[in-house]
């Protein structure tokens, strides 16, 4: 009977045991799958905040300082109000959207389309806040003349200025670029056209290292004439182009210096560029340049000698400027006149 009751015991100790084991088994079974779930959980929250990410780089804003204070902005914005003709020109060529773009003043001829595809925003000065409002834009750009006006505008949008810096031309002007890459997701273009615009200036900057000729910058408006020098509004030639100046003591004035005719005699420039603001702005000037520099005394000059005068293209070097477009029809109007000896 004892042997018998051990056998008995023995089994039912063999089944308790295997029944522990079993319990076990699946316990570590049921450990297994929480813990399978909890990885998926975390991968299903990382592929979430991934999708996040890619959503913020594929739209997203970004935070962009400038002098006027600091603006965040949507990235790709769809509509946009622009103040300034460079950074439309620019916008355009990166292939974004221009909205809106002040009518009142002249607007470039190599802009020309947009009038009639862009609401007419109001003048620089005197912007139309009534429909900028209406049109309820991602983003504004303005520069110097209608930085007045930056407080206003942006109550209504997000409100950048970037303006070009004359006496620091390449540095602010390729600032702003990339300003405008970041903005509309296009610096691998930026880049490309920037890189493009240099190449064009280290052409024309071998030229003027190998010539020993000088060159007088001039606008011509009404019978009357002005001188434009190192840092000035077109100082570019001189301070980019590195173009020689046959005065270095012109002051840097906005609207230039007044000069008489006996002043570009005595200068004696190998090149004289002349801007017909004039024509540029449509006034009804009595003489354009062309007839300001024909005249007995300008005639004695070496420019005029040698057929070296270069008139200026208004709708990049007055009206605009700055831009990715303008910049380059800048240095196209120079290359093309500007044959160094």
């Amino acid at each position: 009977m004892k042997k018998f009751y051990v056998s008995v015991v023995s089994v039912a100790m063999l089944t308790a045991l295997a029944a522990c084991g079993a319990d076990e088994e699946q316990n570590e079974g049921a450990d297994t799958g929480a813990e399978d779930t909890e990885e998926t959980v975390e991968d299903e929250a990382d592929a979430e905040e991934d999708a996040e990410g890619d959503d913020a780089a594929a739209g997203g804003e970004v935070t962009i300082e400038h002098d006027l204070g600091e603006t965040t902005v949507p990235v790709n914005p769809e509509v946009v109000v622009s103040f300034d003709n460079g950074i439309t020109d620019s916008i355009r060529a990166i292939n974004g959207n221009v909205s809106g773009i002040p009518q009142a003043n002249n607007v470039p001829g190599y802009l020309s389309d947009l009038e009639g595809t862009a609401e007419d925003v109001g003048s620089l000065f005197e912007p139309n806040f009534e429909l900028i409002n209406e049109m309820q834009p991602d983003v504004i750009f303005i520069s110097g003349r209608a930085s007045d006006n930056y407080d206003e505008l942006s109550e209504i949008a997000p409100t950048v200025f970037l303006a070009v810096d004359n006496e620091n031309y390449m540095e602010s002007f390729e600032s702003n670029m990339n300003v405008l890459g970041e903005i509309f997701d296009a610096q691998e273009e930026v880049d490309t056209q920037l890189s493009e615009i240099n190449d064009m200036i280290a052409g024309i900057n071998e030229r003027a290292e190998e010539s020993e000729q000088n060159a007088l910058i001039l606008s011509a408006d009404e019978g009357a004439a002005s001188a434009y020098g190192i840092g000035s509004r077109f100082g570019f030639i001189h301070d980019v182009l590195g173009i020689p100046a046959a005065d270095t003591e012109i002051s840097a004035e906005s609207h230039g210096e007044n000069v008489s005719f006996e002043y570009i005699a005595d200068v004696e420039p190998d090149y004289i560029f002349i801007l017909d603001r004039g024509a540029t702005v449509g006034s009804d000037a009595e003489a354009s340049a062309t007839e300001v520099i024909n005249n007995e005394l300008v005639e004695r000059t070496p420019a005029h000698q040698n057929d070296n005068i270069v008139e200026l293209d208004g709708d990049f070097w007055y009206l605009s400027g700055g831009g990715l477009e303008s910049v380059r029809g800048m240095i196209e109007n120079i290359e093309a006149g500007y044959e160094a000896e």
